[in-house]
């Protein structure tokens, strides 16, 4: 892929990431389409491999987390064999690092690269987000302070600080999961 290409690359994965159990995950037929394999081809290797993967790495979901990520996503697809039969795995960063090393593809190797840049965007953007939060926080605090200090610090600029400190934080809060698109699409 082209150095252009890569930060494209990275944040349509990142778009594939979501939280479970308070951990960044892709789920496995997610991976598998990234890794260009069928989802029950990873699942073999990762069973053949099984000491590869432990609990940090990846777990299965239980039937309540795969129907709350589900009603999240686009409609089932329809006809016969287009439902799971089992529940799916989920892989942290370093379970779909470890993926890439079993199934040992030109593909997979040169994915799992993308994979990881798509999970440290995602960490530092948290964690830009957690700072910005602090200094809110601490400039909320030092205007309050301000507020009671000075009795003759107006109702309406309180009023007003309080609007704009409430707005930084809805701006600041993750924008909601994009939704694929439903119906009859076109590559344009």
């Amino acid at each position: 892929m082209s150095t252009d290409a890569v930060p494209a690359a990275a944040e349509s994965i990142a778009l594939s990431i979501v939280t479970v159990r308070d951990q960044r995950i892709l789920l496995d037929s997610d991976l598998a389409q990234l890794y260009g394999v069928e989802t029950k081809r990873l699942n073999e290797q990762v069973r053949r491999n099984g000491a590869r993967f432990p609990d940090d790495f990846m777990f299965q979901l239980t039937a309540g987390e795969y129907a709350a990520l589900r009603s999240q996503f686009a409609a089932l697809k329809t006809g016969r064999g287009q439902h799971r039969k089992y529940l799916p795995y989920a892989f942290t960063e370093h379970g779909a690092i470890m993926a890439a090393m079993v199934l040992n593809s030109p593909r997979a190797v040169e994915v799992s690269v993308y994979v990881v840049r798509a999970f440290v965007r995602l960490r530092e953007s948290a964690a830009t987000h957690r700072d910005l939060a602090k200094r809110l926080d601490e400039l909320e605090e030092k205007t309050q302070a301000l507020a009671f200090g000075h009795e003759s610090f107006a109702h309406n600029t309180r009023v007003q600080l309080k609007q704009v400190f409430e707005t930084l934080r809805q701006l600041m809060r993750p924008p909601e999961p994009s939704k694929r698109p439903i119906g009859f699409v076109t590559d344009r």
